[in-house]
């Protein structure tokens, strides 16, 4: 299975009226070529046998990729649509797909943000967070441990009771689970850093900034090709803002 980014850090943000500015570079055009490509080779393989389960999860997962790259909400909203159907046909032959409810919740997820603020992804997000919990009940370890470090950053990112599902004490139990189920996975890692940062607890986050350390290395030497220089891409700038963060709070390196 291939890695996928876990659940878009931006999303609740921009369900609750904001937007984020992403300045276009190279790499983003390169990335953006591969995921169409992906995309569009799975398609055919999907669209010559849909009940061929790897075949429409396959679907599902490049679909995401190339939602979550959309130049535009109009092109973000009808590819996660191919997602959503192609994993709601295979669920709809297996319930217990794991890879089916994971990839819905991604997909599902894009569509909330191309339409937002809108009362349809405020509810949206209910739904991404079901299949997300149905994909973890069903295979924990799915995508290192995705289900958990999708619903962790859900729970941390969304507005609290009444408003929305957010949720401190969730976000630390399925952060944490994450961490323990792929402990060598680098994007859990840091996204224990940076929540810790976020909430101002200093000494969890001197501590998970070192275990970040000692497996990025090791990282570095098992996830390679083609296929990680993304996620790498993305975790590098992620680590060094989360360096500066800590610089700037505590006036020291982490």
């Amino acid at each position: 299975m291939k890695p996928s980014h876990g659940l878009k850090v931006a999303l609740i943000f921009l369900l609750w009226g904001g937007r984020l500015a992403h300045g276009q570079t190279n790499w983003d055009q390169v990335f953006y070529e591969r995921a169409q490509k992906a995309c569009d080779d799975a398609g055919r393989l999907y669209r010559a046998n849909p009940d061929n389960a790897t075949n429409a999860w396959g679907y599902g997962s490049t679909c995401y990729d190339l939602a979550a790259q959309a130049t535009n909400e109009t092109q973000r909203a009808a590819v996660a649509r191919w997602g959503i159907d192609a994993c709601r046909h295979l669920l709809a032959l297996n319930p217990q797909s794991a890879p089916g409810h994971y990839y819905l919740a991604m997909n599902l997820g894009e569509l909330a943000e191309a339409e937002a603020p809108s009362l349809a992804a405020y509810k949206l997000v209910h739904e991404v967070e079901r299949e997300f919990t149905e994909a973890a009940a069903l295979d924990a370890k799915l995508d290192y441990a995705g289900p958990a470090r999708c619903l962790g950053l859900l729970y941390r990112d969304a507005p609290g009771w009444p408003l929305s599902i957010g949720s401190k004490k969730k976000a630390q139990d399925w952060l944490n689970r994450a961490g323990r189920l792929a402990p060598g996975y680098p994007e859990n890692a840091l996204n224990l850093v940076e929540t810790h940062l976020r909430w101002r607890e200093r000494e969890e986050a001197a501590a998970a900034w070192q275990k970040l350390e000692q497996l990025w290395p090791v990282a570095q030497t098992n996830l390679t090709g083609v296929t990680w220089e993304q996620p790498w891409h993305d975790w590098t700038k992620r680590r060094e803002a989360a360096r500066n963060e800590y610089q700037k709070l505590y006036k020291k390196t982490p």
